[in-house]
């Protein structure tokens, strides 16, 4: 035992492995091999011969490859969570942090751990790396997120029968995801306007090309069409640096009201917020607010009155746990599911919008 402990323990010394316990426990190496495993064979097995290799695991520090169970049986209860950022957004006020909470809720609720894996790489080839997308094989089956996906590591994955599921629409064929209706969400809000009576409406977005960006363009577009007003110079992009020319140039042409695009940067938000203290202006005032989806931090408040935000909330937690359930479903091979969901966002009242002010 000591020979064993010396040759496996210790700091750059190599890890213990099944034929350390073998030599432990005096029983052969495939005996080691089906208790761990938890197979029938090494459960009829003898109790005393059963526990004599669970206690020389346990003494030698023993961690089972997860990579080798996960090829030698079903599976392990593991599954992979990657996002395409170098760190995972643990901070409450960033906009993907619910994200994170609805994955390890349901992950707990189904009794299933989770691998966390980051888009930073050893080489410094970023996010769409294939060796670094590679390494949630790992797992059971892996969650993805984030704006954008490198599609060629993807695809392979799904060639290759691997479970995984994205959270958010993507617009890739094959890929199962769960995302959120922002194109209806986004009509309801200029449905709610008209309905207040703006018929000047400007859509701000940022130069950013995602699926849920242009669901809310669409959304905007087709709001614009039911209400009867006219979608000429409505779409409006910006990187968030030019938003007080922007804004006075709307003012002077009457625009009452302001759509705003919420993304993970907030960088339209926070150029037109900005804009709208340093002119001396409030909402809905001046100038009536929509937000489409949740500012980064709750709902967040308007500029020059501090209302909260008028718009929609993104289920993001919901959409956690929802893509956790799908992929179990995947990785248990269920079939007739429907693998590209879209859950509904929750209107939110605020109190940015109003009757626009006349004369």
């Amino acid at each position: 035992m000591d020979d064993v402990r010396r040759q496996t323990g210790g700091r750059g010394r190599r890890r213990p492995r099944q034929s350390d316990i073998a030599r432990v426990a005096g029983v052969s190496q495939t005996t080691v091999s089906l208790v761990l495993r938890g197979t029938d064979v090494g459960m009829s097995l003898a109790r005393e011969t059963r526990q004599r290799v669970l206690d020389a695991a346990e003494r030698l520090g023993y961690v089972p490859d997860p990579v080798a169970t996960r090829l030698a049986s079903a599976g392990n209860a593991m599954l992979g969570l990657y996002t395409f950022s170098a760190t995972f957004p643990t901070d409450v006020a960033h906009s993907y942090y619910p994200i994170l909470v609805g994955v390890e809720e349901e992950a707990a609720a189904q009794g299933q751990d989770l691998i966390l894996f980051t888009g930073s790489s050893r080489t410094g080839a970023g996010a769409g790396d294939p060796a670094s997308v590679r390494r949630v094989r790992a797992a059971d089956g892996c969650l993805f997120f984030g704006r954008h996906v490198p599609e060629e590591p993807v695809r392979r994955l799904l060639e290759d029968g691997f479970p995984l599921v994205y959270i958010g629409r993507r617009n890739e064929p094959g890929i199962p995801y769960v995302g959120a209706d922002y194109v209806s969400a986004s009509a309801d809000v200029l449905a709610r306007l008209a309905a207040a009576g703006h018929e000047n409406i400007r859509y701000l977005r940022e130069e950013d090309e995602a699926p849920s960006s242009g669901d809310r363009e669409e959304g905007v577009l087709r709001g614009a069409r039911a209400s009867g007003a006219g979608t000429a110079g409505l779409v409006v992009r910006t990187d968030g640096t030019d938003l007080d020319a922007l804004l006075a140039a709307w003012l002077a042409e009457g625009v009452t009201a302001v759509v705003v695009e919420q993304t993970d940067t907030g960088a339209a938000l926070a150029g037109l917020g900005a804009a709208i203290e340093r002119a001396g202006l409030s909402c809905p005032r001046d100038l009536s607010l929509a937000v489409l989806g949740a500012p980064v931090g709750a709902r967040g408040r308007a500029p020059g009155g501090g209302a909260v935000f008028s718009g929609f909330d993104v289920p993001m937690r919901e959409m956690g746990r929802a893509a956790v359930r799908l992929l179990l479903q995947l990785i248990e091979g269920a079939d007739g599911i429907e693998t590209r969901r879209l859950l509904p966002c929750e209107p939110v009242g605020g109190g940015t919008v109003a009757a626009p002010r006349r004369g």
